[in-house]
């Protein structure tokens, strides 16, 4: 036998070691990893009977609770992911929902079990509650306990798995596994990182999925079988043309015939008779059952007003205790018949965030009463601004039959800079902010019969108010030559006076009759103008004709 070459058989050694190292490396960095990761870590599960939340594409910070099998959720998380028509009525420990004709009533209980658990003093609902009137999917699983739940259902981002294959923590095939998912699965896409692809399962998963491994993100929707209860809208057969009269007293209810004497193309009149008094739902009433009965001989609807411009007024306590709303809402609505009002018009205005979510529970129950006696309920919102977000106009217009955007006061008493009350882009923009939330053809256009003369007296900015035919007179006695500002759509005047200079924005024909035309342009319900009496007798047929073209 012959002696191997000691210098070969090393050779060969290191070139196997080679391949080995060779064949090591590549398994180290091409193989994918089956290392699982620690879902409690992942989840950063909680302890006892609580759950973490898993809705659609993201694991909420709070969490929930599960016992005897059934799943709990906070009201909290409830009103801001998923319905925010769940109300708690604190004084009688109680969750209130409205639905269009209903307002239903939940008692707390202290133990799991019945519809609402009162836990340490937070409140939770029990799954088939929310469930009841919002739609929902909802799994409960375990080893971490978590509750997943899908909301959306039409117009969902998928993909569809082609080969069985992780989703893992991270994108890359060295990430720990969360879980497997088989092919012809279907998974919500998120995002694209080229190679990878960022995915939720509809098991409460939320990872990366190898792009290679399934189809290219399309557009789905899925057909569901749950109903929820519609409103059914009161609605005008024409165009809404109405005005606001401004009644402060009894007998100013009299003067309603020579108010009206040149007025034409009104349906709507609104007379402020309702004045909201003390915190605990009363109000001022002075209401005319004769004048109505005018009106109505006129060819008039009537909306009466409830407004909280009284100083005496906490609407805050009035809205937020249910007894205060219903003693409200019940005398409301039984005044409204009484006279025989066609309608009841909210304004209640200057709202703080914390009152909103008590208002829009005042207008959904509201708005049950009022439809049982056929009253179109209308509601008065300020334009979208930084300072007026918080007004949820989404939610106003699902339940009430008309949402009147008041398209003036762009500038007011306490504007830091003189300026026009309603300029043609801002009331257009206040208009097309409101459509984006509420379908047009129930949104009213309001526009003003008045505006302010402006000066500056020292480093202070003054105004004063006036109507039409008052500012008209005014730029004739000092002899100022309006011009048209087409940028504004509006005249514009200014003059000196013993060194101070005046500044008018003027409303004409013209200005409102601009205004008038985004009704067409936008396919809104009509116009509201504040307020009878301010009005040149020019502008009723003008206004008329711009809400037919």
């Amino acid at each position: 036998m012959k002696r191997r070459n000691p210098v070969v058989s090393a050779g060969i050694l290191v070139f196997v070691l080679f391949l080995a190292a060779a064949a090591a490396y590549a398994v180290l960095r091409y193989m994918p990893t089956s290392k699982r990761a620690d879902l409690y870590e992942y989840y950063q599960a909680a302890d006892g009977d609580e759950a973490k939340l898993v809705l659609g594409t993201q694991i909420l910070e709070v969490n929930g609770l599960v016992r005897d099998g059934q799943a709990y959720l906070p009201l909290a998380m409830v009103n801001e992911y998923l319905n925010a028509r769940y109300y708690w009525d604190e004084d009688n420990q109680q969750v209130l929902y409205a639905t269009p004709s209903t307002l239903t009533r939940s008692a707390a209980a202290s133990q799991p079990g019945q519809d609402v658990w009162l836990r340490d003093g937070e409140v939770f609902l029990k799954m088939d509650y929310v469930k009841r009137f919002t739609d929902l999917d909802c799994y409960v699983y375990s080893q971490p306990a978590r509750i997943c739940m899908q909301n959306r259902f039409t117009d969902l981002m998928t993909v569809s798995v082609k080969k069985k294959t992780a989703v893992r923590v991270l994108g890359g095939i060295k990430s720990k596994v969360l879980t497997e998912v088989s092919e012809g699965n279907t998974l919500l896409f998120m995002q694209d990182y080229d190679d990878w692809l960022q995915v939720a399962t509809w098991d409460g998963y939320i990872g990366y999925v190898k792009a290679s491994k399934v189809t290219k993100p399309s557009l789905n929707s899925y057909a569901r079988s749950f109903q929820e209860e519609s409103y059914n809208y009161l609605k005008t057969e024409e165009p809404v043309n109405m005005v606001w009269n401004m009644v402060t007293v009894p007998d100013a209810n009299d003067f309603l015939e020579g108010l009206t004497e040149n007025m034409t193309g009104v349906n709507v009149i609104t007379p402020t008779w309702f004045f909201l008094e003390g915190s605990s739902g009363q109000f001022q009433d002075i209401s005319s059952s004769s004048y109505v009965e005018r009106a109505h001989a006129m060819g008039l609807k009537v909306w009466g007003m409830v407004d909280n411009i009284n100083s005496e007024s906490n609407i805050y306590e009035a809205l937020r205790h249910t007894g205060s709303r219903q003693t409200l809402i019940r005398g409301l609505v039984d005044a409204a018949v009484a006279v025989g009002l066609d309608g009841i018009n909210v304004d209640f205005e200057t709202l703080d965030e914390d009152t909103i979510p008590h208002f829009l529970e005042f207008l959904r129950e509201l708005s049950i009463e009022t439809h049982k006696y056929g009253l179109v309920l209308s509601v008065d919102d300020p334009v979208t601004s930084v300072y007026t977000e918080h007004y949820n106009r989404r939610e106003q217009g699902r339940v009430v039959d008309y949402l009147i955007i008041m398209g003036y006061d762009e500038h007011y008493v306490n504007s830091e800079s003189a300026g026009s009350v309603a300029s043609l882009p801002w009331v257009e923009q206040g208009v097309i902010d409101a459509i984006a939330e509420v379908n047009p053809q129930r949104v009213i256009n309001a526009i003003p019969f008045y505006t302010r003369v402006w000066w500056t007296q020292g480093n202070a900015l003054y105004s004063s108010s006036m109507g039409m035919e008052e500012s008209f007179e005014l730029i004739s006695q000092v002899n100022a030559e309006p011009w048209w500002n087409n940028d504004l759509g509006q005249l514009y005047a200014s003059w000196d006076d013993g060194g101070t200079k005046y500044e008018i924005w003027l409303e004409d024909e013209q200005s409102l009759r601009e205004k008038a035309l985004l009704v067409g342009k936008y396919g809104l319900a009509g116009i509201a103008c504040w307020r009878l009496g301010s009005e040149r007798d020019t502008v009723w047929q003008v206004l008329s004709a711009a809400l037919h073209e």
